[in-house]
C-alpha cells in the first residue's frame, strides 16, 4: 500500500475523531486513539458508540475512506485493517469479533455438494456414531438428504460388523448380512431401513448382555453314550460343527444344528485328551502318546507323530507350528510344512513334573504344569525366558493372549498375569474344586471346575483393582452332573463338556422367556442320542 494513501485514510479517521470533541475538552485529552466508556457488547452489527456532530460528515469521510480501500491490493487491505484494528480498544476488538464471527463459520456439508463433491460430504460424515448421525440428520434438509442418499446408516452398520464380533455373529445369525456390503448399482433397501435396524441391533446387544448377566439361556444336551468308558474329554466349535474327542478312544463330530453324530473316527489305542481342528485337519493327542493327523473332511488319517513317551494332554497349532506337551514333563516344538511333512525342531525340559496345558503366540509359548509353575519361552529361539509363580498346587488349563495369561489350578483359583512383568494381576476365587478348564475374550473369563460349575467373571473389573472380589463373578451354571473337563465360548453361546458324557449349548441368544426363573435353563426338549 502507498505510504500516502495509508496516511491519507488514517488522517481522515483521526479528523473526525478529533472533530468529534466537545470544544471546552483540553487539547492534551483530543488523542488520534480515544478512550472510549464500553456500554455491553451486542452481537448485532458493529456500530459506532461515538457522538458525530454530524452524520453527512461521517458518511462522507467513510466513503472516501471505502473508496481508497477498494483501490488497494488485497494483502495492502489486510495490512491496513490490521493496522487499524491495533489502533482500537478491547470493546471494540468485541464488536468485531461478533461480525466476523458468523462470516467465517460454513457449512461445508451442504457447500461440498454444491459443488458437485457429494461423496466429500458423505465421506466426512461417515465417520459419526450413530448418536452423531442422529444429530446430524436434524440439522438441516441438505444434511439428512446427503446421510440418506449416502447411505450413512448402512455404512455405520458395516463398519460395526467389520470391527465388531458380536455384530458380525448378529448378522449372520439373523440374516441382515445379505443387505450390507453391496454398491449402489445392487439392489439394497433404503436408507430408513438401515435406520430403523440399528435401533433393534442395539435391543439386541442389550438383551444378549443381559442374559449373560442373569444366566437366561437355551439350553441343548448331546448324549455321547459312550460305549465303554464315559467322559468327554475335549471339544471344539463353529458354526456347522462339534467335533469331541472321548475317553472312550474317538474322535466324535456333531452336527451342531440337528445335534446329530456325522462321524466317527477311530485309531487312538487310548483316551483323545486334546485336540484342535481348521479347514484342512484335525489334529489329536491322547493318553496312548501319540499325536494323529486326520482330514477334516474325509476322515482319513494323515500322519503319526510317535515322540512322547508318555499321555500326550494337551496341543496347540497355528502358521505352521504346532507345540504339544505331555504327561512326559517335556514340551515339543514342531515345525508343520503340510499335513504330511511334520518335523520336530526342539524339545524344551524346565519342569519338574506333567505339563497339562500350552499355548502360544509369535512372540511367547507359555505352559504349565503340575510343579504350579507357568514358564515363558520364546518362539523364536525356543529359549526360556522367565517362570510364573504363585499357585499354590498343580495348574491344570490357560489360555494366554497378547499381554494377559489366565490360569486355573488344582488350589481352586484362578489366576490373571502380566506375561511381561510376571506379576499377577488378580486371584479369582469361587470354584470348591480343581478349575480344568478357561477361556477368556474382551469381555469375560469362563472357567469349568470339578464341582461340576462352570463360572462367568467380568474380565475387565479382574484387571481393575479397586474393583471388590465379590463383584467380579457375573453368574454361575450349574447343569453338568460331573467334572467339566473342556469348554470353548463365543458372544452368543458356551459349549462344555464334561465326565457325565455329555455335551452341553448353552445359548444366550435365542432364549425363551415363558415360565423361565432367573438364572436356570428352560425346560430341555433338546436331547439327542448319537447313532
Amino acid at each position: 500500500m502507498e505510504p500516502e494513501m495509508e496516511d491519507k485514510t488514517l488522517e481522515l479517521m483521526n479528523f473526525s475523531i478529533m472533530d468529534s470533541q466537545p470544544a471546552d475538552r483540553s487539547p492534551k485529552i483530543t488523542v488520534i486513539k480515544p478512550t472510549f466508556i464500553c456500554p455491553q457488547v451486542s452481537n448485532g452489527p458493529l456500530t459506532g458508540s461515538r457522538k458525530r456532530p454530524s452524520e453527512g460528515n461521517y458518511e462522507k469521510e467513510k466513503d472516501v475512506c471505502i473508496q481508497l480501500f477498494d483501490q488497494w491490493s488485497e494483502a495492502d487491505q489486510v495490512e491496513f485493517v490490521e493496522h487499524l484494528i491495533s489502533h482500537m480498544c478491547h470493546y471494540q476488538h468485541g464488536h468485531i469479533n461478533s461480525y466476523l464471527k458468523p462470516m467465517l463459520q460454513r457449512d461445508f456439508i451442504t457447500a461440498l455438494p454444491a459443488q458437485g463433491l457429494d461423496h466429500i460430504a458423505e465421506n466426512i460424515l461417515s465417520f459419526l456414531d450413530a448418536r452423531s448421525l442422529c444429530s446430524a440428520e436434524l440439522v438441516c434438509k441438505e444434511w439428512q438428504r446427503v446421510i440418506s442418499e449416502g447411505m450413512l446408516w448402512k455404512k455405520l452398520i458395516e463398519r460395526m460388523v467389520r470391527t465388531d464380533p458380536l455384530w458380525k455373529g448378529l448378522s449372520e445369525r439373523h440374516q441382515w448380512e445379505k443387505y450390507l456390503f453391496k454398491n449402489r448399482t445392487t439392489e439394497v433397501p433404503p436408507n430408513s431401513y438401515y435406520r430403523s435396524l440399528y435401533p433393534k441391533i442395539i435391543q439386541d446387544i442389550e438383551t444378549i448382555e443381559a442374559n449373560w448377566r442373569c444366566g437366561r439361556h437355551n439350553l441343548q444336551r448331546i448324549q455321547c453314550r459312550s460305549e465303554n468308558s464315559k467322559g468327554v474329554y475335549c471339544l471344539q466349535y463353529d458354526d456347522e460343527k462339534i467335533i469331541s474327542g472321548l475317553r472312550d478312544n474317538s474322535i466324535k463330530i456333531w452336527d451342531k444344528q440337528t445335534l446329530e453324530c456325522l462321524k466317527i473316527l477311530t485309531g487312538h489305542t487310548g483316551s483323545v485328551l486334546c485336540l484342535q481342528y481348521d479347514e484342512r485337519v484335525i489334529v489329536t493327542g491322547s493318553s496312548d502318546s501319540t499325536v494323529r493327523v486326520w482330514d477334516v473332511n474325509s476322515g482319513e488319517v494323515l500322519n503319526t507323530l510317535i515322540h512322547h513317551n508318555e499321555a500326550v494332554l494337551h496341543l496347540r497349532f497355528c502358521n505352521g507350528l504346532m507345540v504339544t506337551c505331555s504327561k512326559d514333563r517335556s514340551i515339543a516344538v514342531w515345525d508343520m510344512a503340510s499335513p504330511t511333512d511334520i518335523s520336530l525342531r526342539r524339545v524344551l525340559v524346565g519342569h519338574r513334573a506333567a505339563v497339562n496345558v500350552v499355548d502360544f503366540d509369535d512372540k511367547y509359548i507359555v505352559s504349565a504344569s503340575g510343579d504350579r509353575t507357568i514358564k515363558v519361552w520364546s518362539t523364536s529361539t525356543c529359549e526360556f525366558v522367565r517362570t510364573l509363580n504363585g499357585h499354590k498346587r498343580g495348574i491344570a488349563c490357560l489360555q494366554y493372549r497378547d499381554r494377559l495369561v489366565v490360569s486355573g489350578s488344582s488350589d481352586n483359583t484362578i489366576r490373571l498375569w502380566d506375561i511381561e512383568c510376571g506379576a499377577c494381576l488378580r486371584v479369582l476365587e469361587g470354584h470348591e474344586e480343581l478349575v480344568r478348564c478357561i477361556r477368556f475374550d474382551n469381555k469375560r473369563i469362563v472357567s469349568g471346575a470339578y464341582d461340576g460349575k462352570i463360572k462367568v467373571w467380568d474380565l475387565q473389573a479382574a484387571l481393575d483393582p479397586r474393583a471388590p472380589a465379590s463383584t467380579l463373578c457375573l453368574r454361575t451354571l450349574v447343569e453338568h452332573s460331573g467334572r467339566v473337563f473342556r469348554l470353548q465360548f463365543d458372544e452368543f453361546q458356551i459349549i462344555s463338556s464334561s465326565h457325565d458324557d455329555t455335551i452341553l449349548i448353552w445359548d444366550f441368544l435365542n432364549v425363551s422367556t415363558n415360565g423361565q426363573t432367573e438364572g436356570r435353563s428352560p425346560s430341555r426338549t433338546y436331547t439327542y442320542i448319537s447313532r
